[in-house]
């Protein structure tokens, strides 16, 4: 196999570049990293040293690509499907990596910073840097809110990389900072999102792991089911 993805199945990073290698049907074989065994992180830390997951090793060319969105486009140089993930157009192309790093920045990383605290030893929690996260998801959601009114995903009509960010943080984040009643432009995009083919396939994939979520409580019924709905 000349691609293979170093990840985990939870790892809300990972199931960005999934849903990106899905969309496509693009052939790889995935190695989970397991940071708890010494030759499994290892392997991770020969091939990316800073230690973060996914990364992207082609045999073919040699590379080793890390960073979910340089991995998106990188496959979409190299190994080209019938989904274009990001558009030719230059303006549109800007759009889309703007709001890839809106939802990487603003959703994903924030939702980190409160599943990550909780898992904390109790003396070193930091309330401050979770209010903090909070506050940024408030912000994230209303200005998604607003953005989404008029369109189907991220950007526009197109599924685009933008999609692939927004569907992980979107996820994890409805669970640990669920929406308001009046977010419905921002509920009925993560609905849309649920129903695309690829994250059900990477939601499916992760299910076995949920147990494993510090907020695993909170997850609702159906995200536990054997077919998301």
């Amino acid at each position: 196999m000349t691609l293979t993805l170093y990840m985990h199945p939870l790892a809300s990073f990972c199931h960005k570049v999934l849903i990106a290698l899905y969309e496509n049907e693009t052939a790889f074989e995935s190695k989970i990293v397991n940071f708890a065994d010494a030759d499994s992180a290892a392997a991770l830390f020969d091939k990316w040293p800073v230690g973060k997951i996914p990364i992207l090793h082609d045999e073919a060319t040699g590379h080793t690509v890390p960073e979910t969105s340089i991995i998106v486009e990188y496959l979409q140089a190299h190994y080209p499907g019938p989904v274009r993930l990001l558009p030719d157009d230059p303006e549109a192309l800007l759009q889309v990596r703007l709001w890839d790093r809106f939802y990487d920045l603003y959703v994903n990383v924030q939702v980190q910073k409160i599943v990550t605290d909780r898992i904390r030893p109790a003396d070193t929690h930091d309330p401050h840097g979770v209010a903090e996260a909070r506050a940024m998801l408030d912000q994230a959601y209303r200005m998604i809110e607003a953005h989404m009114q008029q369109r189907l995903w991220a950007t526009g009509d197109d599924f685009t990389m933008a999609d692939c960010a927004a569907l992980p943080g979107l996820f994890f984040a409805s669970i640990v900072h669920p929406f308001t009643g009046e977010q419905q432009a921002l509920s009925s995009y993560l609905e849309r999102l649920l129903q695309r083919p690829s994250v059900k396939r990477v939601l499916i994939e992760a299910q076995p792991y949920f147990s494993m979520f510090p907020y695993r409580e909170a997850m609702p019924a159906r995200y536990l089911e054997a077919a998301i709905s």
